[in-house]
């Protein structure tokens, strides 16, 4: 290729000629070249991490004025015609063959903005993943027929600057932020949500405010139920056409329709799932994700990014305002304010007081003496109390941690656990009427027996929420009762009496929230092996009380004595968030450390542990073996060394595919162990 300022062969011929400095032979069939910026810089989709990086083609004359950096292309790469994607146009190259052409220009949609692309090459590095495998989540697949029809124009807006500050008139702290974010600065903040919060608005306000700077938001949420509360606080706020909804769900024509929207620059605030993390928005001005311990956050796709951290690069990488909400507060949110990078927005501890009282059943000696089986009953009489004196308000909100009617058996007189006599799967009850029946294979056992000691009699130590709806069915009998979880979720209830039973996560909103929450089951939330354990049985309370109408009562069931539990009834989230960091800080675990995990048949991943540069401070945990059979080994470095742990990965990753071994999974970060 020539020097900058030379000129240009005019055919492919002397184009491939000046790379090799050699006088262009003559040919009627060749094409001639772009006389501007000849060459085009294309990632092209390959899953081979050896192959990760951009390669040169040559630009025929023809796509010259089309072929433009974010468009798709067909490219001959290896014998095979691929996908691709133009991410830069240049004059010369660093190749020193030949130049081959593009082969086709897919689509002269500009779909990968610089922005998304840069993002992509830094998620890669930070994930040890591809940057094709970041691209396949961040670029929706093409709808030709879409893409031929045109965008609707943006609306005018007139945005209420003093209504949407009002919103957020509970928290003092945040009006720096919001006059900080108007401005088009870009503030970061981590946010405690007040229980009873109408979030979504307080969400829409933020995104409004931007709108009003000239400048879009991107605010991402767990699920489709809360997707689906802030596009009507949105629409609500701004009215129609200033914003897009992008979820994995909404088919490939709307998501299509609603992504070429924001990367023509028609739609300035996009809401959605963690795929929206990636939304091409001109102009970005804040970054937004709700609940980010949530683990729908994280993806289970390669390089599995966690949307919180998608975020997070994408503020630090287009200078963009950041913010980070929920009830409850990660680990990784309290380290954000820890290390400084961003501040605190919470409400005052008297206003907490107003919104919300918690407490614990049997937690006190008074208690005790009216009921002395509280503590060894499921629901002691002072849950019935509660629930009563709810319905006399409004709907009753009771959070069982567990879906099903009977989701484990065992021996009414020894305890052992009823196994299946075929397969020895653990037998389950999925209704009063319903005969025990395996959870592995679905035989059906109506005459079991125990092993141990011959008893035929079935007890259930843990029980979902449909045996626990039938149970406050029979105490109430004249009150409706609603259950949702499992493949059943209600979005919504109405604000009258009835009780709601609900597993974590699919808790209905009820409207002017519920008036009492109560929480069974707390030990069984608490005794989940995992690093995260009592940071989630934390999150999934205070999201359940968070739903409690103003001056409502919450009552628990479980052990007072338990830290994740006290840090409940002070609905301190905060508190919690450094005592967890702490914690982790002395057994080197994250976010103190960074970790890694590397998954495949032993042989494998010993091999990846060999090639392995290993940065200073690095432990090796395991290898151990996974339920699925495989080897896996924890690799771990103090966090200053994260990055240097990602790219040692990347290589090992590089090297491995060269030489075409057998592929192992990396992971970093993940979200449990």
């Amino acid at each position: 290729m020539t020097e900058r300022g030379e000129s240009v062969p005019e055919t492919l011929p002397g184009l491939r000629a000046a790379v090799r400095g050699k006088r262009p032979r003559r040919s009627a069939k060749a094409e001639p070249v772009a006389e501007t910026d000849p060459v085009a810089r294309v990632l092209v989709d390959t899953p081979l991490a050896h192959l990760d990086r951009p390669f040169d083609y040559a630009v025929p004359a023809s796509m010259a004025d089309r072929a433009r950096p974010g468009t798709r292309v067909k490219v001959r790469f290896a014998g095979r015609s691929l996908d691709g994607f133009v991410v830069a146009r240049t004059v010369d190259t660093d190749h020193t063959g030949n130049l081959s052409p593009l082969l086709r220009l897919v689509s002269a949609e500009q779909v990968l903005r610089p922005a998304v692309a840069e993002l992509t090459a830094s998620l890669a590095e930070r994930y040890a993943g591809t940057r094709a495998d970041v691209l396949r989540l961040a670029v929706p697949p093409r709808h030709a027929t879409t893409e031929k029809q045109p965008s609707p124009p943006e609306a005018q807006v007139s945005v209420d600057a003093a209504s949407a500050r009002a919103a957020w008139s509970a928290y003092p702290a945040a009006d720096a932020f919001l006059a900080h974010l108007a401005g088009g600065g870009a503030p970061r903040a981590v946010w405690s949500a007040l229980p009873g919060e109408d979030w979504p608005r307080v969400l829409a306000s933020a995104a409004a405010l931007t709108l009003a700077g000239g400048r879009g938001s991107v605010l991402v949420v767990p699920d489709r139920r809360d997707v689906t509360r802030v596009d009507a606080a949105l629409t609500d706020l701004l009215g129609p056409g200033h914003h897009v909804v992008l979820t994995a769900g909404a088919g490939p024509a709307r998501r299509y329709r609603e992504f070429l929207a924001v990367a023509r620059g028609t739609r300035r605030i996009v809401v959605g799932t963690r795929a929206a993390a990636f939304a091409p928005v001109h102009d970005l001005g804040l970054v937004a994700i709700w609940d980010d311990g949530d683990d729908l956050h994280a993806e289970p796709r390669a390089p599995y990014p966690h949307a919180r951290e998608v975020l997070l690069t994408r503020a630090q990488l287009e200078d963009a305002a950041a913010l980070v909400g929920g009830f409850a507060r990660s680990v990784e949110a309290g380290q954000l304010l820890a290390t400084g990078w961003s501040h605190e927005i919470s409400a005052p501890r008297a206003a907490l007081r107003a919104a919300v009282t918690v407490s614990m059943a049997g937690a006190t000696d008074h208690q005790l003496e009216r009921d002395p089986m509280t503590r060894a009953t499921r629901m002691p009489k002072q849950v019935h109390d509660a629930v009563v004196d709810g319905l006399g308000r409004g709907p009753v909100l009771v959070q069982t941690p567990r879906r099903g009617y009977a989701a484990s058996l065992a021996c009414e007189r020894c305890r052992t656990p009823a196994r299946c006599g075929v397969c020895t799967g653990p037998l389950e009850v999925s209704g009063p009427a319903v005969p025990p029946a395996c959870r592995w294979c679905g035989a059906v056992d109506e005459a079991w027996v125990c092993s141990v000691c011959g008893h035929r009699g079935l007890r259930a130590p843990v029980v979902g929420e449909l045996r626990t709806a039938e149970e406050l069915g029979r105490a109430f009998p004249s009150t409706p009762v609603v259950t949702s979880g499992g493949d059943h979720v209600a979005a919504s209830v109405a604000a009258r009496p009835a009780i709601v039973v609900a597993t974590p996560g699919a808790e209905p909103v009820a409207a002017g929230g519920y008036a009492a929450v109560v929480l069974l089951d707390t030990w069984l939330a608490l005794a989940r092996p995992d690093l995260r354990t009592e940071e989630e049985a934390l999150r999934r309370w205070l999201n359940a009380a968070g739903l409690a109408g103003p001056g409502a009562g919450v009552v628990a069931v479980g052990d007072p004595a338990h830290p994740a539990l006290q840090a409940l009834v002070r609905w301190d989230p905060a508190g919690f968030a450094r005592r967890e960091a702490a914690a982790r800080t002395e057994a080197h675990l994250p976010p103190a450390s960074r970790l890694a995990t590397i998954t495949g048949d032993p042989g494998a991943v010993d091999d990846a542990v060999t090639l392995l540069d290993r940065p200073p401070g690095t432990e090796l945990l395991g290898p151990v073996e996974t339920a699925g059979g495989e080897s896996r080994m924890v690799v771990r470095v103090p966090r200053v060394h994260g990055p240097t742990l990602s790219r040692a990965l990347g290589e090992v990753q590089r090297v491995r595919s060269a030489r075409k071994l057998d592929p192992v999974r990396i992971q970093v970060d993940p979200m449990s162990l």
